[in-house]
């Protein structure tokens, strides 16, 4: 297939005229120009400020600097994941740059993971996944979030897939072949609110075994949090099914017998949530507090039956058998579970899973 365009950056927009200029600026100063041919397609959800008159002001600026520019629009308002599908639609490029409203590009993100892209691809058909390193703005904002992202490369891009934190490679970075995104059959569209567009994505790219996932080693985004972030529209609750329903079918599926890690909050949490199937399944839980060990045997009690409806002995971590299922927090621990499994000597993908 030929391609007009090397890369196509994708907007998707809705009442962004607070930061858009800053974010046009990024792609302005693009240092990529000198060597490819990129367009800008922005994707306008329904918006009733200057989101678009800002854009189209902006036009012979990159016009002059050789970046086509396009404009669509949602048919009706369908949130993200609509407009992100309605600009790629729109795009004629062979890779999909995607810059959020009201994140900012380095000048050297589009050239950095363009080469990228490229060194890995053999064809024009490869499924190629590209993601970057990132920092907040205000600074500071979400710290743990922000650290556990920026450490994700190698074989942690698919496998700890499974945490809070949604994507391995953050979403405001993503650089994607056109192939990879028709394979999946892009976004979701159907939902306009309320639904992780970008994990179920992720999700769909995971299962495809000939996807090549990398990431450029620079900080390549400013990824700006505010009040008004489209992710503060999805609920703690969506995100956990979302793990969990994808946990049960790649792993606790293919398991005899597992063991939860935590007896505390989360691991019973996590218990609680299981098909009746699944429980019996859990041989133990284990931990490392002296308290919850001491308890013995974690019971649940079914409040409609008054009843206990099983009973799952608590043991300390060094009696643990795996596979686990880590359901602490990764980074609160000031280092003890990694240390732990280190000497234990379990590997992630293999006896362990991080779900916390």
């Amino acid at each position: 297939m030929h391609y007009q365009y090397d890369v196509s950056v994708i907007i998707p927009a809705r009442n962004a005229e607070k930061f858009l200029r800053e974010t046009l600026n990024g792609l302005l100063a693009q240092t990529a120009v000198e060597s490819a041919k990129i367009e800008i397609c922005l994707a306008d959800d329904g918006s009733v400020d200057d989101t678009v008159r800002i854009l189209e002001n902006a036009r012979i600026e990159f016009e002059e600097l050789g970046m086509k520019v396009t404009v669509s629009h949602v048919v009706q308002p369908g949130g993200v994941g609509a407009a992100k599908d309605c600009a790629v639609r729109s795009s004629k490029g062979r890779y999909l740059c995607f810059n959020d409203a009201d994140d900012v590009s380095a000048p050297n993100r589009i050239k950095n993971q363009l080469e990228l892209a490229r060194k890995i691809s053999k064809s024009e058909d490869d499924f190629i996944f590209v993601g970057g390193q990132f920092h907040r703005l205000p600074e500071g904002s979400t710290t743990r979030y922000t650290n556990w992202a920026n450490s994700m490369n190698g074989d942690k891009i698919r496998n700890q897939v499974y945490t809070s934190h949604g994507p391995t490679l953050v979403a405001p970075t993503w650089f994607i072949s056109r192939a990879l995104f028709e394979k999946v059959g892009g976004f979701r569209t159907d939902i306009p609110n309320g639904f992780p567009e970008d994990l179920d994505f992720f999700y769909k790219c995971l299962s495809i075994p000939q996807c090549n996932f990398a990431k450029v080693p620079e900080d390549i985004v400013m990824y700006r949090y505010h009040p008004n972030c489209a992710s503060h529209n999805v609920t703690e609750q969506t995100i956990w099914n979302f793990r969990l329903q994808r946990l049960k079918e790649h792993y606790i599926k293919k398991w005899d017998k597992f063991t939860i890690w935590s007896a505390g909050k989360q691991g019973k949490r996590f218990f609680k949530n299981l098909d009746e199937d699944e429980k019996t399944k859990v041989r133990e839980f284990c931990d490392i507090d002296e308290s919850k060990i001491g308890r013995g045997i974690h019971e649940e009690f079914d409040e409609k039956e008054r009843k206990v409806t099983h009973k799952v002995p608590i043991v300390n971590i060094e009696n643990a058998k795996p596979p686990l299922v880590v359901c602490v927090k990764l980074d609160l621990t000031h280092g003890d579970l990694e240390r732990i499994i280190e000497r234990k000597g379990w590997k992630e993908h293999v006896d362990l899973v991080y779900f916390g």
